[in-house]
């Protein structure tokens, strides 16, 4: 059984948005600023109905994300690596050629499934993906 087949059969998985919140100026960021800006990670909200991975294939699963209702994102699991597990089965070798394996109940985010949206002012983002369900983000003034 291969690190891919486990991964399959024991992982939940869940929708994800993940709210980028880069420190660089218009975006001009090398491999350097990257690291040194946590990859641009600001937050992420999860969907609640957790899903087994093997019930579903998040490779060809379809994305599309919505602001008031009109599409402003699509994509599918095959934007991340070809499909989200060989991005996440990538992570767990790497970790732990490193010693440090993942553990049960680590959260790990895979990647994007479709090209980044900004946000401008107050909005409701929803994004649905095929056999997962939808999340949700909403963005107020503070």
């Amino acid at each position: 059984m291969t690190g891919a087949d486990i991964l399959r059969s024991t992982a939940f998985v869940v929708p994800a948005l993940e709210i980028v919140a880069s420190r660089i100026t218009n975006w001009d960021i090398t491999i350097l600023d990257t690291v040194a800006d946590n990859a641009s990670s600001g937050l992420f909200t999860l969907g609640l109905k957790p899903v087994l991975l093997k019930d579903v294939d998040v490779g060809a699963a379809a994305m599309s994300m919505t602001v008031g209702g009109e599409e402003v994102s699509s994509g599918s699991g095959r934007a991340c690596m070809g499909n989200p597990v060989n991005a996440v089965v990538w992570l767990a070798n790497t970790l732990c050629e490193l010693g440090k394996p993942l553990r049960a109940g680590d959260l790990i985010l895979s990647g994007a499934l479709g090209p980044m949206v900004n946000v401008a002012g107050p909005s409701r983002f929803e994004a649905s993906i095929e056999g997962l369900g939808t999340v949700r983000a909403e963005f107020v003034d503070a």
